[in-house]
């Protein structure tokens, strides 16, 4: 299991939200409460948006607390959408290609979770992706091939129509399968214009989501940051969350339920 955060809204820098906060990401990474596994060692990432067509990657598989360039990366970089991750490993080596974020194309994407007995639906899976996503793929893990499921079912016409999609041909292979192990994600998502965030589970125990406005900005975050100061809203269960910028300048904020 992992633990990130997203950030939209004003620029700022984000070494604030991944170093500063009581219960920042680093500190999570030491010590989550609210994950199966406390320590969440097996990785680090940080991916943002700014000038560029696409989005900056930085990925390391060592421990995020103990990563000199992820501290100064973060120190120096000013982004409106930053996503970043701390990685605990459910299978999948310990290896950079297999760490959060990913990046294809102007689209970002991270995930904690997992798809209960993967090995048994892998192959399954990768048949349904296009070959360029399949040729896309650099490592193992679910994660990155649920993104590139994303892509192949359209992600850049329609995010949600993908989403609906891809959670749908993960439950029918389990189905057909006999699969007992349940499938849990939290998905962070961005195109550098808006973010959608999804909480959702084949049973009763989705990963843990919340929410806050951060002095107007949207924080999406595994675990709060910040207990005693901010007011975290935790995301519902099987919800899709999505957020914009509208005409007036403020962040739009759409949530339903999702499957």
């Amino acid at each position: 299991m992992c633990r990130w955060l997203a950030y939209f809204g004003t620029p700022r820098v984000i070494e604030d939200l991944v170093y500063k906060r009581d219960h920042s990401l680093t500190a999570q990474a030491r010590h989550s409460s609210e994950a199966k596994l406390g320590v969440h060692g097996d990785g680090g990432g940080l991916g943002w948006y700014s000038h560029q067509d696409e989005p900056g990657l930085y990925r390391n598989p060592g421990p995020a607390w103990s990563d000199p360039n992820l501290h100064e990366l973060s120190r120096h970089i000013t982004s409106h959408i930053f996503f970043a991750h701390v990685r605990a490993s459910t299978g999948a080596p310990n290896i950079f290609v297999n760490c959060h974020p990913f990046r294809y194309g102007k689209w970002l994407f991270m995930h904690n979770g997992q798809i209960g007995n993967f090995s048994s639906l892998k192959r399954d899976l990768e048949k349904l992706l296009d070959d360029e996503c399949y040729d896309s793929i650099q490592g193992g893990t679910d994660s990155e091939l649920l993104f590139h499921l994303l892509i192949s079912n359209g992600m850049n016409d329609c995010p949600k129509v993908a989403l609906r999609k891809t959670i749908r041909q993960v439950e029918n292979l389990r189905a057909e399968k006999g699969i007992k192990e349940a499938f849990r994600v939290t998905f962070a998502i961005s195109n550098g214009e808006k973010l959608w965030a999804l909480r959702w589970s084949s049973d009763t125990k989705a990963p843990s989501l919340y929410q806050t406005i951060d002095n107007g900005s949207v924080l999406i975050v595994s675990e709060p940051l910040d207990k005693e100061t901010e007011i975290w809203n935790e995301i519902l269960p099987n919800s899709l969350l999505s957020f914009s910028i509208g005409n007036d300048g403020e962040i739009e904020e759409e949530l339903e339920p999702f499957l």
